[in-house]
């Protein structure tokens, strides 16, 4: 439909201007082939495969649909048709950081929280998580809802190993005094062997000094120059003795 005002051309809304006249848009889901003439319609084509038009057109060429990219963070949630595009949406663990149109344009993995803090609000689609920090006699390693309190050793009739952190619980454990006795038995058992060791040890230095003493006694006197045999008597004593060498010949 021609509307002229003055002397401009004005089209319908579902209308473009060539030259003169007023060409009717190809619908949503094609594409204009050719333009229209005083003497014919416009002429269209469907959307070629990949593509898609979303409203009426003036245009010869469809938008092509939108990649859902799993490296981005996103799925398909809607295919793409000949007259609507794909629609995104974020993989499990991720949310929108790019609203396009009905869906999203990109995603970002949810944040982790650190040990120490629990998620006090998890995230979704379009949130990321929050996380909070544990109070004292509390812990958390980063996948609570909320922190936990420490466990009382005492309570369980356990004793306390390891005071618990904003990371980790405390650390319980039998009360134990073997190692304690062990260390004993081992001391009093070197102990024993060393006595007995150096028991035996002068036993047979005794023994020893005895049968050198014996051998001395039953020994035939010890001959010197010219046939003599000498007989040892004692040494002096301190007390002023005198010990006598009697030298006796013997033909």
């Amino acid at each position: 439909m021609k509307v002229f005002s003055g002397n401009s051309l004005t089209c319908h809304p579902a209308e473009y201007q060539i030259g003169n006249e007023c060409c009717h848009k190809c619908p949503p889901g094609s594409r204009v082939k050719t333009d229209c003439t005083e003497f014919r319609s416009t002429t269209c084509l469907p959307c070629l495969e990949g593509t898609y038009m979303n409203q009426p057109t003036e245009r010869t060429q469809c938008f092509p649909c939108t990649n859902c990219d799993a490296g981005s963070g996103l799925k398909i949630k809607t295919s793409c048709t000949s007259t609507s595009d794909t629609v995104c949406e974020p993989l499990e663990g991720f949310y929108c950081i790019d609203v396009k149109d009905k869906g999203h344009g990109a995603a970002q993995r949810h944040k982790h929280c650190e040990p120490g803090q629990y998620i006090s609000k998890k995230g979704t689609a379009s949130t990321d998580t929050e996380c909070s920090d544990c109070t004292d006699g509390t812990f958390s390693d980063g996948t609570f809802t909320s922190c936990q309190p420490h466990t009382q050793c005492e309570s369980v009739n356990l004793q306390l190993i390891r005071p618990g952190t904003a990371s980790d619980d405390a650390q319980c454990g039998h009360s134990s005094k073997i190692p304690a006795i062990v260390i004993v038995v081992i001391v009093v058992s070197l102990l024993l062997i060393a006595a007995v060791v150096v028991f035996i040890l002068i036993k047979k230095r005794k023994c020893l000094t005895g049968l050198f003493s014996q051998k001395n006694e039953n020994s035939p006197p010890e001959e010197i120059n010219g046939g003599e045999t000498a007989v040892m008597m004692p040494m002096p004593t301190a007390a002023g003795e005198t010990a006598v060498n009697s030298f006796l010949k013997h033909d």
